[in-house]
């Protein structure tokens, strides 16, 4: 089994999520979760497994640049049922996360208000307990929040209104000029933040919508995965060493012989994705596998393909080795026998082990109890 844990430390140098604070926000109060590089929620239905997920996706829909409104576009749904208005009939949820990577950790926590009106009420990037960023909503009749970032010398902190529906970390590149040691210390952080957050790639996988033939495209896998077989035709040509890794996957996971992952190119131009039988056995396609075999194909292509094939945007402005993708998987295990979940698991402590990757999932209590004792897996319990 591979050293997970000593890993962990390299990965560090790549940029990564590496805690989530939640605080009124869906079941969870004042929560704070470590993330290793495999991190598992367990815990029953309604424990706050999804929450949880949502709340990282949402942290990298923002660091993408996104408005609050795409993000949440039911934030009322994110208040805990009982959670009582203040005073002005305000109510809402914090979320935050510890970014780790070259500078050390870097804080990012943001106040949302949901009632009456959807806005950022305020956000705070720290590090070495120094505060280099900090918003307040001042004006409720302005769309935007008073901001204050380091700058350093005689002038101290620089102030400025930013939108109230954008993260103000994400908007510090277009805003700051890099002039002062203060200000070069506060554009690092947030790209150290910005970085990690844009390195999400949440993942669902969709049997249903994975059994038809696809047309061509460019070969990028979408986070649900319908069009997985023109993935496999572009790693089958392109990435031939990890192609085979896929392969030998499927061996285990899927029933019968497995020869390989091949696709079919039909009349009409639609790409077919064959599980290949061996020679005299004819092939079988990939629609007509089961949800549990699919879902372990789109989830294992997922973690040996890593960005460069997937439907994501990471930034662009540092190269790939200096970043580490997270996959956001919800019911990581969902439909999955135990000999898959056991290869699933397998592959996920194999390719993690190399620093690239970082896995954050949902999984049922047969996955966690045999995950607990592994080395390098963080199974975070929860309604326990």
């Amino acid at each position: 089994m591979p050293d997970v844990l000593a890993a962990d430390a390299a990965v560090h140098h790549r940029p990564a999520v590496t805690e989530l604070r939640l605080s009124a926000f869906g079941a969870h109060r004042a929560a704070t979760f470590p993330l290793g590089p495999v991190t598992l929620f367990a815990g029953p239905s309604g424990s706050g497994k999804t929450q949880a997920l949502a709340a990282l996706e949402a942290l990298a829909r923002l660091g993408s640049g996104a408005t609050l409104d795409r993000v949440f576009p039911d934030p009322r749904s994110r208040i805990p049922d009982r959670a009582r208005a203040d005073g002005q009939q305000r109510r809402g949820f914090r979320i935050g996360c510890t970014v780790d990577g070259p500078l050390g950790p870097v804080r990012l926590d943001l106040a949302v208000q949901v009632e009456p009106e959807l806005r950022i009420a305020g956000e705070r990037l720290s590090a070495d307990g120094r505060i280099l960023l900090a918003t307040a909503l001042r004006d409720p009749g302005r769309r935007t929040v008073q901001a204050a970032w380091l700058t350093g010398g005689s002038t101290g902190v620089t102030r400025a209104p930013l939108p109230d529906d954008r993260l103000g970390t994400a908007l510090l590149p277009l805003r700051v000029a890099g002039a002062t040691p203060g200000q070069r210390e506060v554009l690092a952080a947030a790209e150290q933040v910005v970085v990690a957050l844009r390195s999400v790639f949440p993942c669902d996988p969709r049997p249903e919508r994975m059994r038809a033939p696809v047309p061509p495209g460019e070969g990028r896998l979408l986070g649900d995965c319908a069009n997985l077989a023109d993935v496999l035709r572009r790693t089958r040509h392109e990435c031939g060493t990890r192609h085979a890794l896929l392969t030998g996957a499927a061996r285990t996971a899927c029933a019968g012989p497995v020869h390989g992952l091949g696709v079919r190119t039909d009349a009409d131009g639609l790409v077919t994705a064959l599980l290949e039988r061996g020679p005299g056995r004819p092939a079988t396609e990939l629609g007509r596998l089961g949800s549990g075999e699919l879902r372990f194909l789109a989830l294992a292509l997922v973690l040996l393909t890593g960005p460069g094939v997937l439907a994501m945007d990471p930034a662009a402005e540092l190269l790939s080795a200096r970043q580490a993708l997270t996959v956001l998987a919800d019911g990581f295990d969902r439909c999955l026998d135990p000999q898959q979940r056991a290869e699933l698991l397998r592959l996920a402590l194999l390719c993690c082990a190399r620093g690239h990757v970082r896995i954050v999932g949902a999984v049922g209590p047969e996955t966690a109890a045999a995950a607990r004792p592994v080395p390098g897996v963080v199974v975070v319990d929860l309604g326990s």
